[in-house]
């Protein structure tokens, strides 16, 4: 039996297609449950009420209904995708994500340039009040208590090249600059090799104070963890550690120590519980005291941070980097925080803790798994997603 050669078929297309002949597919028992449980608790009317503002009264370019704009967002996040093309091609693609956004077969699905004029044209504040009322619909299914959180950090490289910063002082690109330093020097027209041994002979070449994008004036050039340097922000999550849940995320510079920012990620926490408690069935399920118990790793271990946080009458469970005999002479108050961090962390619900928070390792976000919501793993927080 002679094999066929498959690119030479051609089959000639219907000219008429029943719908009843129309594929069909299972949904999802994931996203299935997840819309069942948006609707239930009125996620349409709700996005669609705070959203009104940013649409024309007149028919335009067609636009894209909220609730299945935050839909998409959804599965960018559960399908591990972070870009508007990825997400566009994967609803394209799946069967089963058409029928999560009611989009039916013979329907155009929404294109990635429709995605991201809706993310711009929605304001952040408007993405704040869709987190917190996710959030609060955590809460009232039980899976949300707000009460003992950790802190993790991850650097997230920009969408810039580092081929193209520019110096902040003359708005000159790096080449550029070092031709110009190349002329002062005394070499009219420097070969390649030359400007390259040229760099190599200065010192903090790679600052940030002097050196940003013209695109993407917040991205730093910082090293990443696989040793490369590139231009990156820096993400910081809060995680229920009970739940898995995200309950705040905040951005910074790729170039700022784990120190200077895990106060204004657990304010942000702290005032996200309080923004979810204000839901009166919400804050039945709450811990009644709020944010209380801070995890973290070694990285945000410091006198000031532990003094910070026994002001506010937090417990902390930090890990201790091994830094020797230390001399207290003076300090007494960071000395009480030390050591009592220090008990803490020896103890049994401080070991467990301190697993937990690596587990994490604070990139979960809220998914819906079984009967509730629980969490998963995507490639970015929440300020992200909204």
């Amino acid at each position: 039996m002679a094999m066929g050669r498959r690119s030479r078929r051609q089959r000639q297309k219907e000219f008429w297609i029943a719908a009843t002949e129309l594929p069909k597919t299972a949904a999802h028992p994931f996203y299935r449950r997840l819309n069942e449980s948006l609707d239930q608790h009125g996620f349409d009317p709700f996005v669609e009420g705070r959203c009104e503002k940013f649409y024309a009264p007149k028919m335009g370019r067609p636009s894209l209904a909220p609730g299945l704009y935050f839909r998409s967002l959804l599965i960018g996040y559960f399908e591990g995708l972070d870009s508007e093309r990825g997400i566009a091609w994967r609803i394209a693609d799946s069967l089963s994500l058409r029928r999560f956004l009611r989009i039916e077969i013979e329907e155009t699905t929404p294109d990635h340039s429709t995605i991201s004029r809706t993310r711009r044209l929605i304001d952040l504040e408007t993405h704040r009040e869709v987190f917190t009322w996710v959030l609060q619909l955590l809460a009232k299914e039980g899976l949300l208590q707000g009460g003992t959180i950790g802190v993790d950090a991850t650097t997230l490289e920009a969408n810039a090249a580092l081929r193209s910063i520019v110096r902040r002082a003359t708005g000159e690109r790096y080449e550029e600059f070092l031709r110009r330093l190349a002329a002062e020097s005394g070499i009219e027209t420097p070969t390649r090799q030359q400007l390259v041994k040229l760099d190599k002979k200065r010192k903090k070449k790679g600052s940030n104070d002097e050196w940003g994008h013209p695109h993407d004036p917040d991205a730093k050039i910082t090293k990443m963890k696989d040793g490369r340097t590139h231009l990156a922000h820096k993400a910081e999550q809060a995680v229920d550690l009970e739940t898995g849940a995200v309950i705040a995320v905040t951005l910074a510079g790729a170039d700022q120590g784990d120190t200077t920012t895990i106060a204004e990620t657990v304010t942000e926490a702290a005032e996200q519980v309080a923004a979810v408690a204000a839901d009166e069935e919400a804050n039945e399920k709450l811990a009644a005291e709020g944010v209380r118990e801070v995890v973290a790793d070694k990285g945000y271990h410091s006198n000031d941070v532990l003094t910070d946080l026994a002001a506010l009458e937090i417990r902390s469970y930090i890990s201790e980097p091994d830094r020797g005999r230390r001399c207290w002479r003076g300090k007494q108050p960071q000395r009480e925080a030390v050591y009592a961090n220090r008990r803490r962390i020896q103890g049994d619900r401080g070991k467990r803790l301190l697993r937990a928070v690596r587990r994490e390792g604070g990139a979960s976000v809220c998914t819906l798994v079984g009967d509730g919501w629980g969490c998963g793993a995507p490639n970015f927080g929440p300020e992200r997603m909204f």
